[in-house]
């Protein structure tokens, strides 16, 4: 029995199975995602999305869809499932669909009549390219397959919609064609392992509806092209294989590229596998070096969520690789920064004021799966060298005060990972001043280059500067930060203190290094269960605190406002179950062990396999925003981590 399977009881009902994705990426920002029954219901949906960097930073979504139809005395039953203007769907493919596994790679058995056909879906790593394999398991008659792709040719923040512009040339290439839709994009190559028959019947299918966009209260209504169909003539037994890339393919080397690339594949047999194998299509690796994407289907690599996710993502799935090598990215990124000014064209946000902090953080993590002289030895000249950038002033945004503390300015834009903001830019939450979160990973960061550098006469003068304020820092940061009622302050600016109860001040208790004592620990960790834990992580404000909204719906705007008022973040729970276990000790391993249910439900919620970006914090909980976020596998996975191996 697998793991991720679904019947056709689910499948045929699509209240149920539209809400159901499946994301496959290539590792090198490519993906395809869809739903289940395979009906689009984002604009960010697509069979083959792509970055084309020569147009811009965003993914462009080349082949919608796929229209399979299955031919047998004449008699047409198509596959497909799209849904037109007034909510009608048509075709009705998901009728046919039997069974939809995707424990290995995503597939559907489709039944028609005495036909029995299975569809599996595979991405090419690193390579622009999806196959789909079709194996005719059963017919008692001459079968013919039919393909009819959808063309889109756009930004994956766009829509298409009918026009003269559109080119409908092709070419012919071996076993199959290739076309472009307009200028700048690459030609899409799409072919066949066995000689097919394109009969070019140009046509622009008007009106497809995505009822996710309408939902989320933006256009959701597009054109698309279809240049006419393939045909394939099948019979029992017989497999074929469609490819759809950037670049002409042997056909004949179509099966061989297939089952290599299936045998790199990690089967979703527990929840765990279900992670790991989440946490691998957030790597991206192109011309520049090695990088994580935050999210799909709309995120970009940005540097903040790249270190919060690159332990878990990586060293909690013993890729120890993966890490060194983003790492080394990001610390040729770090120094052009600081030599420079200028922030790298990839890693977005590297001059943010957290985020040097939180590659230490990343670093120190790497030292607990390494040792901390490896660590020292390979990343400690750039840690020291961050934090003294911090300590000299040249950080633009990021003041070390006499108090030890660290104070930012995020009055005139958002500064902290809760970024929200109104149409001008300006943050809606002002978090500004000391940041709890902010001065609880500075803290940490000395104290880690302590650790590694105390004994280093060649680094006396630093490690001295960096002790005295770390010493000035445990005098101020409980006075200034922890109030009577048993939490911490989230900010604090000047004599304004922020009573908001808000989930940052985990951090301050789940971090390695902390000036709190075990009673005082105590204390904010039982604030934080008793107001913001939920079974999809923490809430990022409390139910009793001024302005509380769990539902993250509506319209953009509405989104906005909510999206820091409530919502709960899965990958807050990586320092709220390490400061659990550090302060119940082993008695916690069972709380903990039970926290990770409601996670292991999500695996066959939402999309499939991983995690969404946040969730609502009320009851029923359910899954908003990126179907899949970086940040929350990976942190997770951490968790996990902790449990199998009581790595506190």
């Amino acid at each position: 029995m697998s793991y991720l399977k679904f019947d056709k009881n689910l499948l045929i009902n699509l209240e149920q199975s539209l809400r159901l994705e499946v994301l496959r990426t290539n590792q090198s920002g490519a993906y395809h995602c869809t739903t289940i029954v395979g009906a689009n219901t984002r604009k960010q949906h697509g069979l083959l999305v792509i970055p084309v960097p020569e147009i811009d930073d965003n993914s462009h979504v080349l082949l919608s869809s796929l229209d399979e139809t299955v031919i047998q005395h004449g008699a047409p039953f198509n596959l497909g499932l799209h849904r037109y203007s007034g909510g009608v769907y048509s075709p009705n493919g998901h009728k046919y669909i039997r069974e939809y596994d995707c424990e290995r790679v995503p597939t559907h058995t489709f039944r028609v009549g005495g036909v029995i056909l299975k569809r599996e879906k595979i991405f090419i790593t690193n390579e622009n390219r999806i196959l789909i394999r079709y194996t005719l398991v059963d017919a008692h008659s001459k079968t013919t397959l039919q393909f009819r792709p959808f063309l889109a040719f756009r930004n994956a923040n766009d829509l298409c919609v009918e026009n003269q512009v559109a080119s409908r040339d092709y070419k012919e290439v071996s076993n199959g064609i290739s076309t472009r839709m307009y200028e700048g994009y690459p030609e899409l190559f799409m072919q066949v392992n066995h000689k097919p028959k394109f009969v070019f019947d140009p046509h622009w299918y008007k009106g497809i509806e995505y009822i996710k966009d309408q939902e989320r209260g933006i256009p959701y209504t597009e054109d698309l092209y279809v240049p006419g169909y393939f045909e394939v003539d099948m019979k029992k037994g017989d497999t074929i294989i469609f490819s759809a890339g950037v670049s002409e393919v042997n056909t004949r080397m179509l099966s061989k590229m297939y089952e290599d690339e299936i045998k790199t594949r990690t089967p979703r047999t527990s929840f765990y596998n279900c992670l790991k194998n989440s946490a691998k299509q957030f790597y991206v690796t192109n011309a520049d070096g090695h990088y994580m994407l935050a999210g799909y289907p709309w995120f970009k690599l940005r540097a903040r969520d790249e270190f919060i996710a690159l332990p878990g993502c990586t060293l909690s799935n013993h890729h120890r690789p993966d890490f060194e090598a983003i790492m080394d990215t990001a610390k040729e990124a770090f120094t052009r920064w600081m030599e420079t000014g200028e922030p790298d064209k990839h890693l977005q946000g590297i001059d943010l004021p957290d985020v040097p902090l939180w590659a230490a953080w990343a670093i120190q993590r790497y030292s607990h799966d390494t040792d901390v002289p490896t660590a020292r030895e390979r990343y400690g000249e750039l840690v020291a060298q961050l934090i003294d950038f911090i300590i000299d002033g040249k950080h633009p945004n990021l003041q070390v005060d006499d108090n030890g503390l660290v104070r930012t300015d995020g009055t005139r834009q958002p500064m902290s990972w809760m970024d929200s903001a109104r149409p001008d830019g300006t943050p809606l939450i002002p978090r500004t001043g000391y940041l709890v979160e902010f001065n609880a990973l500075w803290y940490n960061a000395l104290m880690f280059l302590l650790q590694m550098y105390a004994d280093d006469k060649q680094m006396q003068s630093r490690v001295e500067r960096w002790q005295k304020i770390s010493d000035a820092y445990v005098e101020s940061f409980a006075p200034t930060f922890l109030n009577d009622y048993g939490y911490l302050y989230d900010y604090v600016n000047g004599s304004y203190t922020d009573l908001s109860v808000r989930p940052n001040m985990v951090i301050a208790v789940g971090v390695d290094y902390t000036p709190l004592d075990r009673r005082q620990r105590k204390r904010i960790l039982d604030f934080v269960t008793r107001e913001l834990l939920t079974p999809k992580g923490l809430r990022t404000l409390s139910p009793n605190s001024y302005g509380y909204n769990p539902w993250y719906v509506g319209n953009p705007e509405q989104r906005e406002k909510a999206y820091y008022s409530g919502s709960a973040r899965p990958w807050l729970m990586g320092f709220y179950c390490h400061a659990y276990v550090k302060v119940f000790g082993i008695g916690g391993l069972s709380f903990v062990n039970r926290m990770m249910i409601g996670f292991e439900d999500e695996m066959s919620q939402g999309a499939i396999g991983t995690l969404s970006e946040l969730y609502d914090g009320n009851p029923p909980f359910i899954g908003r925003g990126a179907v899949s976020f970086a940040a929350n596998v990976g942190e997770i996975l951490r968790v996990l981590r902790l449990l199998k191996n009581l790595d506190v």
